[in-house]
């Protein structure tokens, strides 16, 4: 039932997508003769927004194939993070252009140009038309996916730019006022550098094995020591795989003198994880008594280097302090 709710989803997204795609495409070439024609950098900004935006549009959409690949024994997480890395270039280009259009304002500034203003205005309108059709395809899936919602990021910037660059076109047409036009460019490129900021802030936060953002371990953890039979819970990571998939492992410390079996406790964990915190990876671990004194999250250790190696190959009873010994493994669950 899960996978076949996914399979529709991303033919939902999808489909969207390429409408999308087409919009956009329209829009570019539209923009990029018009800005030509009318000598208006505040077209070409716009264009080169735009063409950012196909760009993006296109990552994502093949993010969202290389996701639907299956996992395999190199790649036991499949494709799913190519989402939350085309995230990632997306917003990092954006930076290239936005200085490329505020280097070009800048010489307007200098050397103000006359432009085609009348002209200039009715191709913007255009463009907003085709930005604001774009946005209504993408935004249903915006809230929950990543990958969506920096396309719609993009898209949403592009109509605020061409509402920018209609505004400037009717003043510039009343008033003959050129540097305007510089102007708008500059707002133009302070629109694209806040929208990909947030974007690659979030997908380095989740590049980076952060916790999710609006999760908590210690909320987590409170629920997890809810269950019945549960004494104490250790060690626990919490990280996103991708934007619908959520991941997590722990130590459970289910004490001796507890009488029923372990099989329910961790279904009833795994239940809870998935309906509070939508958590559906988890990899938990049973003990009998707590493995470590250590509060927190688990300090990782590195690989041994060579001489290391051979002192444990000689005593190959000796284990590091803090290590654990034993428990029950229970992988990938999803409820």
């Amino acid at each position: 039932m899960h996978a076949h709710a996914d399979t529709h989803l991303d033919q939902s997204i999808t489909g969207r997508f390429r409408y999308a795609i087409i919009l956009t495409a329209i829009t570019l070439v539209a923009e990029l003769a018009g800005g030509l024609w009318t000598n208006s950098l505040a077209l070409l900004s716009d264009a080169a927004h735009v063409f950012l935006d196909l760009f993006a549009l296109l990552l994502s959409l093949g993010a969202i194939k290389l996701a639907s690949y299956p996992v395999s024994e190199t790649r036991t997480f499949g494709w799913h993070r190519m989402e939350v890395f085309a995230s990632f270039i997306n917003g990092s280009t954006v930076f290239l252009i936005a200085g490329i259009i505020s280097y070009e304002a800048l010489v307007r500034f200098i050397h103000p140009e006359e432009v085609k203003s009348l002209e200039m205005l009715i191709i913007a309108f255009v463009g907003l038309v085709m930005n604001l059709i774009a946005a209504g395809a993408l935004h249903s899936h915006s809230h929950d996916d990543l990958n969506v919602h920096s396309a719609f990021l993009h898209v949403i910037g592009d109509a605020a730019a061409s509402v920018g660059v209609i505004i400037g076109g009717i003043i510039m047409y009343f008033t003959n006022w050129y540097l305007l036009d510089a102007v708008i460019s500059i707002g133009i490129g302070f629109i694209i550098f806040w929208g990909s900021w947030r974007v690659m802030r979030e997908s380095v936060h989740i590049l980076l094995e952060g916790v999710p953002r609006g999760v908590e371990v210690e909320q987590v953890s409170a629920a997890i020591l809810e269950v019945e039979g549960v004494e104490e819970v250790h060690h626990v990571n919490i990280w996103t795989i991708c934007s619908h998939i959520l991941a997590l492992s722990g130590h459970i410390v289910v004490p001796p003198t507890f009488k029923g079996e372990h099989g329910p406790i961790l279904r009833r964990i795994e239940e809870r994880l998935f309906e509070r915190f939508h958590i559906s990876h988890t990899t938990l671990q049973l003990e009998t008594t707590r493995c470590t004194d250590t509060e927190g999250a688990k300090q990782f250790r590195h690989r041994p280097r060579a001489a290391s190696l051979a002192h444990a190959h000689a005593h190959p009873h000796h284990h590091p302090h803090g290590t654990c010994q034993g428990g029950h493994h229970h992988h990938d669950h999803t409820p």
